[in-house]
């Protein structure tokens, strides 16, 4: 059996990349190595969690022993490297914490791979996960390539550019098949609501204002996260060692556009008169270091491995809110923070 580990499997994007591959790939061995912060939670993967293929282990990756162990102990094949801290606001308020995590953490995982797989690396793979942000911000046009410049404005954008680096150099100096894919925004269910469009989702429910960082005219590219997991799951088995690609949707929205999209669409499911979510919106102070726009080209994806987005916006954005109105019990879960006690349970 492969032994593929998957770290920041209980997070949001790592849950949908593990049920994918745990229901697709049962002659793999899958094993979700999760830190269990606020941010990762078992409750979303409760469906697979009995499967015979699929293993959760509790642990940090900035622990440099611990991974060398479970490397070892577990004789891992092949990694897929989710875990991250993610939160920008986060990172301008506690830096260290990305520099620990997304930085260290991510050396810390390439060593363990160097030592293990001990320079046969035609039969592992390094498949390393960051984001669009490394690019920094675009003016009113152009798109990102996955030849543009790193230029990040925000600690958590470094950290990420740090940690591409060091996955590239670990390729270019010692051989490891690594590949990297740089992602634009995700939605979808199982989001953690701090982030815009569950926080907005979360807040018009309960009647609380919306925060809209200064005038709501940031523009960012939205992706379905099953279509990311889709992605991921085709460069990892297809994509050529060294290879970086850009997973985008083609899907530009201002923040304020979105969020006014998102109180209609409440306002219809909730009953509400329209325009009723709408008087939630409130402007706030616009974050430090804000990127005006991001916008992704991922045409190099869509020729080589034929990959292109499932769903187009307003459907994506209409399944995600009747995923959040159906499942009240998880959103209070991890409001309240009582998914915590799930893991001790188990």
């Amino acid at each position: 059996m492969k032994k593929l580990l998957i770290t920041g499997g209980a997070g949001f994007i790592g849950s949908h990349v593990v049920r994918r591959f745990v229901n697709l790939y049962p002659q793999y061995q899958i094993i979700n190595l999760d830190k269990l912060t606020y941010a990762g939670n078992l409750l979303n993967l409760k469906d697979v969690e009995q499967k015979s293929n699929y293993k959760f282990i509790k642990g940090d990756i900035v622990d440099g022993a611990f991974i060398d162990h479970l490397f070892s102990e577990e004789r891992i094949d092949s990694v897929i490297h989710l875990a991250a801290e993610s939160h920008v606001d986060r990172s301008i308020s506690s830096p260290i914490e990305f520099v620990m995590t997304n930085v260290v953490g991510t050396v810390n995982l390439l060593n363990a791979a160097r030592q293990q797989w001990k320079g046969d690396y035609k039969s592992h793979r390094f498949y390393h996960v960051s984001t669009d942000e490394v690019y920094g911000s675009l003016g009113e046009e152009g798109l990102f390539t996955e030849t543009s410049p790193y230029d990040p404005h925000s600690p958590y954008s470094a950290s990420k550019a740090s940690s591409d680096h060091f996955v590239r150099s670990y390729h270019d100096t010692y051989g490891i098949d690594t590949v990297i894919s740089n992602c634009s925004n995700n939605y979808g269910s199982f989001h953690f609501p701090e982030k815009l469009i569950p926080l907005a989702i979360n807040n018009i429910k309960n009647n609380i204002p919306i925060p809209v960082y200064g005038k709501g005219e940031n523009i960012r590219d939205w992706l379905w996260v099953e279509d990311h997991a889709r992605a991921i799951d085709v460069i990892f088995h297809r994509a050529a060692s060294g290879s970086t690609y850009n997973v985008g949707g083609h899907n530009e929205w201002k923040n304020i556009d979105l969020i006014r999209l998102l109180c209609k669409i409440m306002d219809q499911k909730l009953g509400r008169n329209p325009g009723t979510s709408a008087n939630l919106i409130t402007y706030v102070t616009d974050r430090a270091g804000h990127d005006l726009r991001y916008a992704i080209d991922s045409s190099k994806l869509q020729r080589e491995l034929d990959w292109s987005p499932s769903l187009q916006f307003e459907e994506g954005l209409e399944k995600t809110v009747d995923w959040y109105l159906e499942n009240e019990e998880w959103l209070q879960s991890v409001t309240s923070g009582n998914y915590k006690s799930y893991y001790e349970d188990q």
